[in-house]
């Protein structure tokens, strides 16, 4: 079997900044692979077409440009809080830090990371761009298992059981 839309996909892999020299940024392995369903766009574009047709065993190395990736570093990401929206009875809460990541929601509700840059007098500058923003990509791994996706994964759009959404 090969991977194509509508399967599970299983895959051991080291994500290196910039390409095969570069600093690594996480690896999976085999103990617990990275599953995905594979066409339900839960992976970046260039990511599947890389891994289209590869069959269980088979081995990948490429690399993703930024603007394929992440898209580069948008300054207009980069906001200045009020301090106040950080603080409990007028005290900063003890995860803000210089480097920390703090789960946040944007106007509409919806879930966001933002990363500390710098804390003012009034002030908490905040960075909203995803952490890979502005950096090439470099991936090599392997394929570990390739099945057929359930009707309810297929339904619901993601993998469920072992290494997938667990209901």
């Amino acid at each position: 079997m090969n991977i194509g839309n509508q399967k599970v996909v299983s895959i051991t892999y080291k994500l290196q900044e910039g390409n095969k020299s570069g600093a690594v940024v996480q690896e999976v392995d085999s103990k617990e692979p990275f599953v995905f369903l594979f066409g339900a766009q839960q992976v970046l574009p260039d990511f599947e077409i890389h891994l289209n047709e590869k069959a269980v065993g088979d081995s990948f190395e490429f690399g993703i440009e930024s603007d394929k990736a992440y898209g580069p570093v948008d300054e207009n990401a980069v906001v200045d809080l009020p301090k106040n929206m950080f603080e409990v009875d007028g005290k900063l809460g003890d995860i803000v830090k210089v480097g920390n990541y703090l789960p946040m929601n944007d106007q509409e509700g919806n879930p966001l990371q933002g990363l500390v840059v710098e804390i003012k007098d009034e002030h908490v500058k905040m960075d909203f761009n995803h952490p890979m923003a502005g950096k090439d990509l470099f991936f090599s791994g392997e394929v570990v298992e390739i099945r057929e996706a359930t009707a309810e994964e297929l339904e619901h759009g993601h993998v469920h059981g072992p290494g997938g959404h667990q209901h």
